[in-house]
């Protein structure tokens, strides 16, 4: 009985030493990281909001109809020809990816090219899409597994060395090394942004319209 005890205390302790390897593995892996960013956007990451639609040169007062009764969102003005799009309602692709793609086809319908990211730099959750027209020209959606991976990996995505994993790929690798993959892409999200379109956190918005 005594030996069992003894057992189990040291498995218990083996646990908690692994465990704080692998975050003290993550807090490192992010500050080297957070270093390498540019200054700019370390500093303004706090203005920047964990999920965001950029919809390309459309009126905001277009926006704001099309998306009018699908829920609350934020429409800011439009600069350097886009419109970016927060708000709570935005669907999440990890909670349903399903409803995230019919969200984004649906909307790029009505108003043409729009773009879509989403971060969490708690649980490393992420994902982003181009639509053209209601078709998806490039996806990914990462949510522990990759829900989402459609259409070809573009050069803006390659130029970052942002880590993407075909259905089922990440069951080989150990946890560790998929979430470093995981937090990586978080890190690197707002410059793809930047690439593709704007980087909501380097913008001075006006105050947006609410509804």
């Amino acid at each position: 009985m005594l030996l069992t005890a003894h057992f189990l205390a040291l498995g218990v302790a083996c646990a908690i030493f692994v465990g704080m390897m692998v975050l003290h593995r993550r807090a490192k892996k992010f500050n080297r990281s957070f270093r390498a960013f540019p200054k700019s956007l370390r500093l303004h990451s706090k203005l920047r909001p964990n999920i965001w639609l950029a919809i390309r040169t459309v009126e905001p007062e277009t926006v704001r109809l099309a998306l009018l009764g699908r829920g609350k969102f934020s429409v800011n003005s439009r600069v350097n020809g886009w419109v970016l799009v927060t708000g709570q309602d935005l669907p999440n692709p990890g909670d349903d990816v399903d409803v995230c793609f019919k969200f984004l086809v649906s909307t790029s319908r009505q108003l043409g090219h729009v773009q879509f990211f989403y971060m969490d730099k708690f649980s490393a959750h992420h994902a982003w899409a181009r639509m053209d027209d209601g078709c998806v020209t490039r996806a990914y959606a990462w949510a522990g597994e990759t829900i989402w991976n459609q259409g070809a990996k573009t050069m803006a995505e390659a130029g970052l060395g942002m880590k993407c994993f075909n259905y089922g790929d990440e069951l080989e690798l150990d946890f560790a090394t998929a979430n470093d993959h995981a937090i990586t892409n978080v890190e690197k999200l707002p410059l793809l942004a930047a690439r593709w379109s704007v980087d909501p956190a380097m913008v001075r918005r006006e105050s947006p319209r609410l509804y």
